[in-house]
């Protein structure tokens, strides 16, 4: 049952998640085995029982939310995607080079679009008491939103010139020689040339930050629901600030498991001279050693993905709101997430990804567990005009893309 406080004509309702990981296993294990059976065809109906699943059990103020999208709608993009992907492979295959240059320009220039789209078509199909969110951005916002992709590739095309120019100063590689056989040089690479690269690294990670912040905040003040419109407060420097922590959690984690690294080969090469003669179990070791060196590259990188993620969703849902009469608050522990998330991590490996869904539902749940919707007066000043069902094309594309339908 929501928690719910009355204090100076404000409402707090609690958000819920009342679904558990044994009935998404079910959902989960039939998607699983209809998608390879039919080679990847079920994924549309896939991806609307797993929407559907998780809007039907993330309650707020007491009620669901719903997932309405048209299924024939996410039929036909996913078809109209595949055709497109085919398309690129043979052209890129066949050595069609012109044919893969357009393929790669065209979906640099419709990546706004597209993502627009999805936004469109995941806020039309959702609905909550009864109403419908929207996504009211004109393609001219959009594309003014994504000039930090432009400008990135503005960039990387001055530097490709700006390196060129610095290579014709320095003098030619002299060839190696192995065996009697030359081998190829590699090509050299000034100071100036790597300071150029890292200014380049530096300006590129600046502009996915401010990308991602102007999305967001696109997303949030063009969304509504009824005649609402959304509140945002967040600015980029709160972005830069958690992509910089992200950073320093990342190589924290990088040195962490070179050190454990290094001790397990310091370890196992002790190991090998003890175990001369024992062919077999030499083997069996060699591919442990191998599984537990992939496993500690995930695991190198899962706590600064796991940080980031819950403190950008932290930061988002405790700054956002719904015109004047609704605000949320997050109270979400980013370091109880990251060790949630390493958790759910080790326990996929070891159960070969039957533990996925279970591990999917524990994330899903702390993050929306921690969300309070404050309400000034009644819900009843959320009702307003429902919007139209939008094209779902952008929404297939993205989703193919890494972007969650929830979560």
């Amino acid at each position: 049952m929501d928690s719910t406080t009355q204090r100076h004509g404000i409402a707090a309702y609690r958000l819920r998640f009342s679904g558990s990981g044994g009935e998404y296993f079910r959902v989960w294990i039939i998607n699983l085995l209809l998608s390879i059976v039919t080679l990847g065809l079920y994924t549309p109906w896939a991806r609307r029982r797993t929407a559907r699943y998780f809007y039907d059990h993330t309650v707020i103020a007491g009620s669901p939310l719903e997932f309405t999208a048209p299924l024939r709608k996410m039929v036909v993009s996913f078809i109209l995607f595949v055709l497109l992907y085919l398309a690129y492979k043979i052209a890129a295959e066949t050595g069609q080079e012109t044919m893969v240059l357009v393929f790669i320009v065209g979906a640099a220039l419709l990546a706004p679009y597209l993502w627009g789209s999805a936004m469109r078509f995941r806020l039309a199909s959702t609905r909550w008491r009864g109403l419908q969110l929207h996504f009211a951005a004109r393609w001219k916002d959009v594309y003014l939103a994504s000039w930090p992709i432009f400008l990135m590739a503005a960039i990387w095309v001055a530097i490709n010139y700006g390196l060129d120019a610095l290579a014709a100063d320095l003098p030619a590689p002299a060839a190696r020689t192995s065996r009697g056989a030359p081998a190829p040089a590699w090509p050299a690479v000034s100071p100036p040339m790597w300071g150029l690269i890292a200014l380049g690294i530096v300006l590129s990670v600046l502009c996915v930050i401010r990308v991602e912040f102007n999305y967001k905040s696109l997303l949030v003040l063009r969304a509504g629901i009824g005649k609402q419109r959304g509140r945002w407060k967040p600015v980029y420097s709160d972005f830069v600030r958690i992509w910089g922590a992200t950073i320093v959690v990342f190589l924290a984690g990088v040195a962490l498991v070179l050190a454990l690294g290094a001790g397990l080969i310091f370890s196992a090469q002790a190991l090998f001279e003890n175990m001369r003669g024992m062919g077999l179990l030499q083997f069996i070791l060699i591919i442990a050693f191998v599984l537990a060196a992939l496993l500690a590259l995930v695991i190198a990188s899962a706590p600064a993905r796991a940080y980031r993620e819950a403190r950008m969703f932290k930061l988002i849902w405790s700054n956002v709101g719904l015109s004047q009469i609704a605000r949320f608050k997050c109270d979400l522990q980013h370091w109880a997430f990251v060790r949630l998330r390493i958790k759910n991590i080790l326990l996929t490996f070891l159960t070969l990804g039957f533990y996925r869904p279970f591990a999917r539902v524990s994330e899903y749940r702390m993050k929306s567990d921690s969300v309070t919707l404050h309400v000034k007066g009644g819900l009843d000043q959320l009702v307003g005009e429902l919007v139209h069902q939008q094209d779902g094309l952008g929404d297939a594309l993205a989703d193919a893309a890494g972007l969650d339908i929830v979560g």
